[in-house]
């Protein structure tokens, strides 16, 4: 919503409360008021739809305690007689035309402004060099660099050892030459001729004066009478740089590394800005990850899984033993405690190995025989409760 709007619109009178209503009083009656109007309960009904949009818009400002104390001092300026309007919609301060769209649509004629968090105060301090909220617009000073992103794929042991890799990088940076001021060596910036170093022009409408950067310097003060050959005035060149990224061990797919600082430089003076690199882990062959656990999958025979076996089953570091006891069924989990991710406190997770029992799909006729005579010999399994119910549908 514009600040034109908060001058033309009265949001008590939409919700239908006094200007004196508290918090919950006008919490309340939007609440009502959004209910009956709402779309869903007046299908194809458009008043109900404006009345909803606009008991919706009274309530965002009026809802909020720092846009309300903002209204009401704009709607008690512009109401208290100081501004009059005449036919066609302008105001009159002292007799003297004025139409609100000027102050409204800013110094330069882009539209119109609106609110920001800095309140009516910033708004005025902002257009007014003199008279009410005083002070005029400030030259630009030094502005922080824009942060710089980019990604890096790991392959899955580096993300979980933890790496130091080369980071070859394409970003703008201070020109050596002139050290970033954009003159040429054994030159200076000189100090604006239009603004005079202020940064700021100043020009008169009717009874009010507005400051705006000024257009020669770009707000900055000073020129370059004589650029740099290198960055030909800009301060700036596009350099190559390779940087040393370190990755901590554990890193995972998708995680971001902030390095401060090391984004593109900053202007007049100002603060580099940082470097964040994305991380993308390459799926690896054998292991899996589960938090700071390995996972990993490996296939037994129906002999070993009945009879039990030791298992030898690789790590990232090594091999390690395990023992499967006899009776194992597939899908149970073993566990080799300390071989999966290292946190930080110097402890590490787990290497979680699912067994995973393997039915051959054809037998020779000896395996055949010695299995049916294994079946034989073996009780069957405890079905009773099944059979149970099965008996019920014969």
């Amino acid at each position: 919503m514009s600040s034109k709007d908060w001058i033309e619109k009265d949001y008590y009178a939409a919700l239908g409360v006094e200007k004196s209503a508290s918090s919950d009083e006008i919490k309340k009656s939007y609440r009502k008021l959004a209910r009956e109007s709402h779309p869903d309960h007046n299908p194809g009904d458009p008043k109900a739809e404006e009345r909803f949009k606009a008991v919706s818009e009274a309530y965002a400002v009026l809802g909020d305690e720092k846009k309300r104390r903002e209204y009401d001092e704009m709607r008690s300026l512009f109401g208290s007689g100081a501004f009059r309007r005449n036919a066609r919609g302008a105001g009159q301060p002292g007799g003297m035309p004025f139409d609100v769209s000027d102050l409204f649509g800013g110094a330069g004629g882009g539209g119109e402004a609106r609110f920001g968090g800095g309140g009516l105060g910033d708004l005025f301090s902002s257009i007014f060099t003199g008279g009410g909220a005083g002070g005029a617009a400030r030259p630009r000073g030094p502005a922080r660099g824009r942060d710089v992103e980019t990604e890096v794929a790991l392959d899955f042991p580096d993300a979980v050892r933890g790496v130091t890799l080369p980071l070859t990088l394409r970003a703008p940076g201070v020109c050596e030459t002139c050290h970033g001021n954009g003159a040429k060596p054994g030159t200076q910036p000189v100090a604006c001729p239009v603004c005079h170093g202020a940064g700021v022009t100043t020009r008169n409408q009717g009874s009010f004066s507005f400051s705006e950067p000024c257009r020669n310097c770009q707000g900055v003060g000073t020129i370059v009478e004589e650029k740099c050959p290198e960055c030909h005035g800009t301060g700036g060149v596009t350099k190559t740089r390779t940087l040393n990224v370190r990755f901590p061990a554990g890193v995972a797919d998708g995680q971001r590394i902030r390095l401060a600082g090391r984004g593109e430089p900053g202007e007049r003076g100002g603060s580099a800005g940082d470097l964040f690199v994305h991380v993308k882990v390459r799926p690896d062959e054998l292991f899996g990850r589960t938090g700071d656990d390995l996972t990993l999958t490996v296939p037994i025979t129906f002999a070993e899984a009945v009879l039990g076996t030791d298992l030898r089953v690789p790590t990232l570091d090594g091999t390690v033993t395990l023992r499967v006891p006899p009776g194992t069924p597939g899908g149970r989990v073993l566990r080799a405690r300390g071989k999966g991710v290292v946190r930080r406190d110097g402890r590490a997770g787990d290497l979680l190995v699912t067994l995973d029992v393997v039915v051959p799909a054809t037998l020779s006729d000896e395996a055949r025989a010695a299995l049916e005579t294994f079946a034989e010999q073996t009780p069957p399994a405890a079905r009773e409760h099944l059979d149970a119910r099965v008996r019920r549908f014969s």
